[in-house]
């Protein structure tokens, strides 16, 4: 059944999407040294001008693809290893499969395709206990769940 959160939108049996649900599995293989997952794509959209002052449409352009990733240093380290020169930018390009399986059982998957890394860094500082690294990707497009 069906409960409804304040705002008034269905929400099924009550529980939403949490970090828990969430599987990410780059090249084929399931990520667990993942702390964040960041995409989305941006499309232009112009309005276009006829007569008078006020647009008579609208048109679509360019759709721009973006990613990013945070996983443990030693989880990149693992990814970097099957690269043959030990840098992340000359990995051949690979896909992202985002899987969300929540306790409803209706499983959403996200594909963010052909990605190649953009950069390889490390950052520590006294007090560290631990190393998350951010990873900026060049993704061709999304494929979005239904």
């Amino acid at each position: 059944m069906a409960s409804v959160i304040n705002n008034g939108i269905p929400c099924v049996n009550g529980m939403l999407y949490s970090w828990a649900d969430v599987v990410v599995v780059i090249g084929g293989v399931p990520v667990t040294g993942i702390t964040a997952i960041n995409y989305g794509d941006e499309q232009e959209v112009v309005n276009k001008y006829g007569a008078g002052r006020h647009p008579v449409g609208r048109a679509k352009g360019r759709i721009t693809p973006s990613a990013d990733i945070t996983l443990y240093q030693e989880e990149v380290e693992a990814i970097q290893a099957q690269s043959v020169n030990s840098r992340l930018q000359d990995i051949a390009p690979f896909d992202i499969i985002v899987t969300y399986i929540p306790d409803s059982g209706i499983v959403k998957v996200d594909k963010i395709r052909n990605c190649q890394f953009k950069n390889n860094s490390r950052e520590w500082k006294e007090g560290d206990t631990g190393k998350e690294v951010k990873l900026d990707l060049v993704p061709s497009h999304i494929e979005w769940s239904k």
